[in-house]
């Protein structure tokens, strides 16, 4: 019974971990700012695992990305797994 508590426990908590995400979030730039369908990258299976991104399965907000690790994250990415994802400068950056 135990066993059963604590399962119904965690997966509720990841329910309102996961439920809480935003369809897409705005990630501020100097070369234009970069609108992330969150939703789109996640319901879509091309992120796998939370951690790609964030701190920890859990969520919250990412770290400075910084041009090296978003482009080694996302461009790197777009390249290898998909022929519609965007690849050039201004298919992201938005001014």
């Amino acid at each position: 019974m135990k066993k059963i508590i604590a399962i119904l426990a965690v997966v509720a908590f990841a329910g309102t971990a996961f439920a809480a995400a935003p369809d897409s979030i705005v990630l501020k730039n100097a070369k234009g700012d970069i609108t992330f369908a969150h939703t789109k990258h996640d319901t879509n299976g091309h992120v796998k695992d939370c951690k790609a991104c964030h701190a920890d399965a859990a969520g919250g907000k990412i770290g400075a990305l910084g041009k090296d690790k978003g482009h080694a994250a996302c461009l790197e990415c777009h390249k290898k797994n998909s022929d519609k994802a965007p690849t050039k400068c201004g298919d992201c950056h938005k001014k």
